[in-house]
């Protein structure tokens, strides 16, 4: 059948053919190993020429030059061939019909190559035609695989057999399809240039898990042992499907890290790290390593492994976190307010984990603590109470840092309870202390006298003394004035204290102790009793030594009982004897004051004679008794003032 197809096209030919030596044969041919091949051919020579005793033929194997001696494929005048083509070469054609068809049998490999044909028409009528049909011997199927293969696109692959043997029909199986989705199957005759080809088509869409796996292609003839396979390892392009990077971590400030990226495609793609905008390291590659030494804080954030091949692009990011210590916090500056301002203090720091920031002022806790990189502490209507340090203190789990400032509050004068005048031995003795910032100036005023005391004179003793805020001024009065109801003396005595924010004036009180006013009290009632002893005791000796002397005269009025007192010292042997007798009346006297007053320690028995001296010299100056005053003096200064001379005898 296929060789009445074969005559038709060459009557055709032979028709409007020239008169000129031609050929024809396929220029490619192909055969499988072991099996056979049809050669086709046809020639034409000079239509004057006669064929002289016959047409004969001959096909020669790489070169169509005899003088150079190639391999005979077949000889039809002899049986005279190459030692490779003995008993596997026959002529299909008629010369003399101009066909030349060739049949090879049992071919190999080594029989691959250009096989040329000369014709032989007697005498010098011998032509070797140019022309020439390859033949390509294969050990296995062809299969044609596109140069790209992508995924997710619809993919043919085609297997080819060569059926030029017209023994041995071929048949094509695909192998390994069972992994794919969907696989489809076809099959093609194509017949070219009288040569004939069977195809196979596999139909499947790929994906990119089918990148580097097998498919085959088997090529068999029925009834023959003859088997055919070809494998081919499909390389699928496809965009980067996974980018695997390590999990976000914590890592310590100054330590070292090391960042992996690695990246599914194909082809391998182009790996780039990036820190934000910042590109860090590139490679292409399937897989590339970051490291960073020595880390900082500003080395925390997002880290970014890019993958792109061409066919797509892929990232993932991790978040590399740096933990660190609270900085040292940043405070307000110290600053000077006046009392009642309000105030806003701030404190910011930064660490990893945020820090918990506190307040302490002198110490103690203020405020709120908060776990934040900023916290800020109101103060309304500030006191003088909150004058002082203020600390902010930051910590985490990896260390603590601190930060202080001072608030100076400034204030006006505030007079203090320690405020009073009080009955000393020299006289009277007045405190003015009080507290302010600016500290405060204090001043004295005697409204009597008239005057401002901010210095020493002859009748007070003025000094002030200051210890932070605090002011203390005291002036002790020399001199006593009236009496007042109660027996005590009348002190007139404003003390004025002041700064730039305030003057405040007032008038200080007299205030007396319970244990010093019982003093006085018993130092009154004890002279009284002492002075009533020493004139009772006078009158006897002196009413004895008039019976012992004989010398009457009368008795002794006392004008100044002190006076006479020193001159009784002089007797103090007799006198010695009298006052014995008086004990009894001291030691009643006392146990009756530690009944009344509670204290015990402090007043000897006033019956002894060095008690009886002792309370001379604390009492006597005081002069609470009706005594005469002195030639020369008055109630009243020379001033006008209500302070007399207060000074010991």
């Amino acid at each position: 059948m296929w060789c009445l197809e074969l005559l038709l096209p060459l009557l055709l030919f032979v028709k409007d053919a020239s008169c000129q030596w031609n050929v024809w044969v396929p220029r490619d041919i192909s055969a499988m190993t072991n099996s056979c091949v049809v050669i086709p051919c046809t020639f034409m020579y000079p239509s004057g020429i006669r064929p002289y005793r016959g047409t004969h033929g001959i096909w020669y194997f790489g070169q169509p030059y005899p003088q150079l001696f190639p391999p005979v494929v077949f000889k039809s005048r002899t049986d005279v061939v190459h030692e490779s083509y003995k008993g596997r070469t026959k002529l299909l054609g008629d010369l003399h019909q101009r066909n030349c068809t060739l049949l090879i049998n049992n071919i190999g490999t080594e029989h691959s190559g250009r096989y040329y044909f000369r014709a032989d028409l007697g005498g010098a009528n011998m032509y070797t035609f140019p022309d020439f049909s390859e033949l390509k011997v294969l050990d296995q199927p062809n299969i044609d695989v596109p140069e790209e293969i992508v995924s997710d696109e619809s993919l043919e692959l085609t297997c080819y057999a060569p059926d030029n043997c017209p023994d041995m029909t071929p048949e094509i199986q695909w192998m390994y399809t069972d992994y794919l989705p969907d696989p489809e199957f076809s099959s093609d005759y194509l017949e070219e240039s009288n040569t004939a080809v069977l195809s196979g088509t596999l139909t499947f869409t790929p994906r990119p898990m089918h990148n580097g796996q097998l498919l085959g292609c088997r090529v068999y003839y029925p009834n023959t042992t003859l088997v055919y396979e070809r494998l081919i390892t499909l390389d699928i392009k496809y965009a980067p499907r996974s980018v695997w990077v390590n999990v976000s971590s914590e890592v310590m400030e100054g330590s070292s890290v090391m960042l992996h990226c690695e990246v599914d495609s194909n082809p391998p793609p182009r790996i780039s790290w990036m820190f934000g905008d910042q590109e860090l390291l590139w490679d292409t590659a399937s897989n590339i390593s970051l490291s960073l030494d020595d880390l900082t804080p500003a080395q925390e954030g997002i880290y970014t492994c890019i993958g792109d091949n061409g066919y797509g692009i892929m990232n993932t990011s991790l978040y590399l976190s740096v933990k660190y210590p609270p900085r040292e916090p940043q405070v307000n500056d110290s600053i000077t307010v006046q009392e009642g301002t309000s105030l806003a203090l701030h404190c910011s720091t930064q660490g990893n984990p945020a820090p918990t920031l506190t307040w302490l002022k002198d110490g103690e806790l203020v405020g709120t603590i908060t776990a934040d990189e900023l916290s800020v502490l109101e103060l309304v209507e500030i006191t003088p109470q909150g004058d002082g340090q203020y600390r902010c203190l930051a910590e985490n789990e990896h260390g603590r840092a601190s930060s202080s400032m001072n608030i100076t509050v400034e204030y006006a004068p505030v007079l203090l309870e320690e405020s009073k005048c009080t009955v000393v031995r020299e006289g009277v003795q007045c405190v003015c202390m009080a507290t302010g910032n600016p500290e405060p100036t204090i001043e004295f005023y005697l409204p009597d006298l008239n005057i401002t005391i901010n210095e020493t004179d002859g009748r007070y003793n003025f000094y002030t003394h200051t210890d932070g805020h605090t002011s203390t001024g005291m002036i002790k009065l020399r001199e006593k004035g009236e009496r007042m109801d109660n027996g005590g003396p009348a002190v007139n005595v404003h003390c004025s204290i002041f700064n730039m924010y305030g003057r405040e004036s007032v008038l200080l009180e007299l205030q007396q102790e319970k244990k010093y006013m019982m003093a006085v009290i018993v130092g009154t009632i004890g002279g009284v009793a002492v002075i009533a002893f020493i004139i009772a005791a006078v009158r006897y000796v002196g009413h004895n030594n008039k019976k012992e002397n004989g010398n009457p005269r009368q008795d002794v009025v006392l004008e100044n009982p002190a006076l006479y007192y020193s001159a009784v010292k002089k007797d103090k042997q007799n006198l010695r004897k009298k006052v014995l007798k008086t004990e009894l009346l001291g030691s009643k006297f006392n146990s009756i004051l530690e009944e009344t007053t509670g204290e015990d320690g402090d007043y000897q028995p006033v019956g002894s004679l060095a008690g009886l001296e002792r309370q001379e010299l604390n009492y006597a100056a005081l002069e609470f008794i009706g005594a005469r005053p002195r030639e020369g003096a008055s109630g009243r200064g020379d001033d006008g003032s209500n302070y007399t001379e207060i000074k010991a005898k």
